[in-house]
């Protein structure tokens, strides 16, 4: 009955897209990974990328299928592998690195404990920066403290909606939010129609979708954010040196703590510990696959992985954050 369940629960959630099945366990047919954005953009193109690989490393080399569940910024994705997947190892999803944030700041939709996942690895670590088009009457970062630039927002969870928005608020910035995009690829058409000015997104992702972005000047990289400066943005400001009070510096780190998270594949909870090291060792063998390692670098992809033990250290440090921290960036950014 339990099997059945978690099938029924699966075509239910996967409704609309093909011919949805509850997938066989690690080592059978087949594997699903679902990929929390629509199709398109960047977490789409990673997804698709270690899907394609992932499965040359598991028992049985069984198929892996990619199938996009996209809403609320990757919390519908969230909430169905930590509610109603199977607890096999037949099922992974790639949710936004912010999403794990998501019930610290009160998120509608994050309805899971971040804590509990089963954390499998990033294949790469991030960068964000913060672009406007060469059209946009914003060229620089003190333009943002005197004029008002419409970016593009693919909904709570992500950086799209939470940079802008805290920041505006932290360093005086006049972003204005236009939301209702399923990906970070419907933004970058938005921006080149004229219905937007900009957007926050990782660095790769701009490389990959649009390589001479950057090199032609068609945007305007107006600050970073991350882990550290990316050695690839000289110049490039570095959001936390934007601060001017010691306070408004926490709070930026930890609004950007997800950049340390990358692009997070996640397991339901409660995995039998053979299980999970069963899909670690698979996903950390995938990163180091030669084959996995080319068709990134052809599509421009930095591969920095990080494994699940390094992603749930990150995240219990996250939640460890003081009280006063969180809840004055969970008032920022609803």
């Amino acid at each position: 009955m339990a099997g059945l369940l978690s099938a029924c629960l699966f075509g239910v959630v996967l409704a609309g897209s093909a011919a949805a099945q509850a997938p066989a366990p690690v080592g059978g047919k087949s594997v699903t990974v679902i990929i929390g954005f629509g199709p398109g953009g960047g977490y789409d193109t990673w997804g698709r990328l270690v899907a394609g690989h992932l499965g040359a490393h598991l028992p049985g080399n069984p198929s892996v299928v990619a199938q996009n569940l996209p809403g609320g910024g990757s919390y519908r994705a969230a909430s169905f592998i930590y509610h109603q997947a199977p607890k096999d190892g037949s099922t992974l999803a790639l949710i936004a690195r912010d999403a794990a944030l998501g019930p610290l700041t009160g998120q509608p939709g994050a309805l899971f404990d971040a804590t509990k996942f089963s954390w499998i690895g990033t294949p790469a670590t991030e960068t964000n920066i913060c672009i406007a088009y060469h059209t946009a009457p914003v060229k620089n970062v003190q333009d943002l403290t005197q004029k008002e630039l419409i970016f593009g927002d693919t909904g709570p969870g992500t950086g799209t909606h939470s940079y802008p928005k805290a920041l505006n608020a932290i360093l005086g910035f006049k972003f204005r939010l236009v939301g209702g995009y399923p990906s970070s690829a419907d933004v970058f058409l938005a921006m080149e129609r004229g219905e937007v000015q900009g957007i926050c997104e990782s660095l790769d992702s701009v490389k990959a979708r649009r390589p001479d972005w950057i090199s032609s000047g068609a945007v305007s990289v107006l600050f970073q954010g991350g882990v550290r400066p990316n050695p690839e943005l000289k110049g490039v400001p570095f959001v936390t040196d934007l601060a001017k009070k010691p306070e408004d510096k926490q709070a930026i780190e930890f609004l950007y703590i997800g950049q340390g998270i990358g692009r997070p594949f996640v397991a339901p909870p409660g995995l039998a510990p053979a299980t999970l090291k069963t899909l670690r060792d698979a996903f950390d063998a995938t990163m180091k696959d030669p084959a996995f390692t080319a068709e990134a670098e052809k599509r421009k992809y930095a591969i920095d992985p990080e494994n699940g033990d390094t992603l749930q250290a990150l995240i219990n440090k996250a939640y460890a954050t003081p009280k006063p921290i969180i809840d004055r960036i969970a008032t920022l950014i609803k």
